[in-house]
């Protein structure tokens, strides 16, 4: 319809009344047959975007101007012009020669003037040519959006999809063996069409969604077991305009592999030979390092094998280590059970000749020093170490001499068997840390026996007398300059063991301070 508004306006002094004339809701042109159609531009947007309606083809020739109104949802069931009788001529085209013309304003602008709020559903923009003074229409180009909320419109109907196809290829060709890496590709149309592809072995997927990337998406697994398969893809597209498709199912076979072979390394530590009751250590390798099962290590000695520990493999590897080894020959071994032998083949390391030798014994010391006083000998010597007196001149006159007594000796004996035991002493020479020397043959001991398990049956050693202040360069091996016992016993459990010391010191040893190492051997 039209509106007329009168207004009084001055003009030279003179007043009137002029007739101003504005558009608001106006009638569409007598309708004529589509000719077209048209599209409205951005595909997507929100009520406050400007759009376009670009028509299929051109006006008719005879025509000069177009008009653009709109229907739907909340406007005038006749339409509400959008664009006014506007000249052709004003307006772009696009290469099939299709009118562009701008909306005048926002869906929002447009439905705020037509008094209403919310809108949804299909709104229609129908551009209808005509002449600059005749209403009648010479031809009609629709378009259509449509309102998936009262903000966002799409111009494609939401309510019907475009149908999609996915097909399914696999390599490597069927049949394949257990652990073979297969590819799965899904080959989705329209090339365009976003979404996901879940790949299914049998039904269940493997994996999570693979997106679509250019019409294609692909899946790896080394993972199917060996039988039939049947694998199948499914798309599900990530917007509404397009529908699910799945792919024929392919057959696919899979072969029981043949179990692996396998190697397996043994290394002994220490190499060659050990002393009884140390520790050995046994490291098998075993490859691949994947293999799944157990080392059991074995001990030749004679004709008899015996199996020394059964250890699971981890990472490739097994370890045992033990300390009961009996004294002689050994021949060492480390065989590869495995846990599946259908997927692994045992194997055999190669044999390892080994020697566990008599025990060695342990051994102490002790640091016993005297002091030669001026005309005398003196000892002197921070705890533990032994210090004797200072030596004196014997009623003789040839002699310096001096005594004491050992620091207790402990022995314990916890070893299974009850093998017995001996413990023996053997001095250094005495030396004031320079040139002068006191022959180790001038000391000289008488063991004892301090106190010991009930268990235990205890011999002291004999007593060795001290050579007569014999000289530093003397040769001979007398006194405890040679190893000697200083006692013997048998039974489990603890001795104390002492000796009483006698030096004997030439009267021409000159002046000061000498120590020796008395070293103690318990075997």
């Amino acid at each position: 319809m039209w509106k007329l508004r009168l207004s009084r306006v001055t003009a030279g002094g003179l007043a009137g009344l002029v007739a101003l004339l504005t558009v608001g809701l106006v009638a569409p042109s007598a309708s004529a047959a589509e000719i077209g159609t048209a599209t409205v531009t951005p595909a997507t947007g929100t009520d406050t975007s400007s759009m376009n309606v670009t028509t299929s083809g051109a006006c008719p020739a005879n025509a000069t101007n177009v008009i653009v109104s709109v229907t739907g949802s909340g406007f005038p069931a006749a339409g509400q012009n959008v664009v006014g009788n506007s000249p052709i001529s004003s307006y772009g085209t696009d290469t099939n020669g299709g009118l562009i013309i701008p909306l005048t304003q926002t869906m929002r602008d447009y439905a705020n003037t037509a008094g209403f709020t919310t809108l949804t559903g299909k709104y229609t923009f129908l551009v209808t040519c005509r002449t600059a003074f005749n209403g009648t229409s010479l031809g009609d180009f629709p378009a259509s959006v449509w309102f998936t909320s009262n903000t966002t419109y799409q111009n494609t109907d939401p309510s019907v999809k475009t149908p999609t196809t996915t097909s399914l290829a696999v390599s490597p060709a069927s049949p394949v063996i257990a652990g073979t890496d297969v590819t799965l590709t899904a080959t989705v149309a329209p090339a365009a069409t976003a979404g996901t592809v879940q790949f299914r072995d049998n039904g269940t997927a493997l994996g999570g969604p693979v997106t679509v990337n250019n019409g294609t998406a692909t899946f790896s697994t080394a993972n199917l077991a060996a039988g039939s398969h049947s694998l199948t893809a499914d798309f599900t597209p990530t917007g509404t305009s397009y529908d699910v498709s799945s792919s024929s199912a392919v057959a696919y076979t899979v072969g029981t592999a043949p179990a692996q072979q396998t190697t397996t390394a043994l290394a002994v530590s220490p190499a060659g030979t050990t002393a009884q009751f140390s520790p050995v250590g046994f490291t098998a390798t075993v490859t691949p390092n994947g293999a799944a099962g157990s080392v059991k290590f074995q001990d030749t000695v004679g004709a008899t094998t015996t199996t020394l520990a059964t250890v699971p493999v981890s990472g490739g590897q097994a370890t045992y280590s033990t300390s009961g080894l009996a004294t002689g020959d050994h021949t060492f071994s480390a065989t590869f059970v495995p846990a599946d032998t259908t997927k692994y083949l045992g194997s055999d390391s190669a044999q390892i000749a080994y020697t566990i030798g008599a025990f060695a014994g342990v051994t102490a010391s002790e640091n016993i020093t005297t002091t030669v006083n001026p005309g005398a000998l003196v000892i002197s010597v921070d705890a533990p170490n032994v210090t004797l007196p200072s030596p004196v001149l014997n009623t003789n006159g040839d002699l310096l001499t001096t005594a004491g007594k050992i620091n207790p000796v402990t022995l314990t004996d916890t070893r299974a068997g009850n093998p017995g035991w001996s413990v023996s002493g053997q001095v250094s020479d005495f030396s004031d840390g320079g040139t002068h020397k006191i022959n180790g043959q001038n000391l000289g001991w008488t063991p004892n026996v301090v106190d010991k398990s009930p268990a235990q049956t205890v011999t002291a050693g004999g007593t060795v007398a001290a050579a007569s202040g014999v000289a530093p360069a003397d040769a001979g091996n007398a006194g405890l300059k040679s190893s000697r016992s200083l006692a013997t016993g048998t039974g489990l459990g603890t001795a104390h063991l002492g000796a009483d010391l006698a030096l004997n010191v030439p009267t021409s040893t000159v002046a000061g301070t000498y120590t020796a190492t008395l070293t103690l051997t318990a075997i």
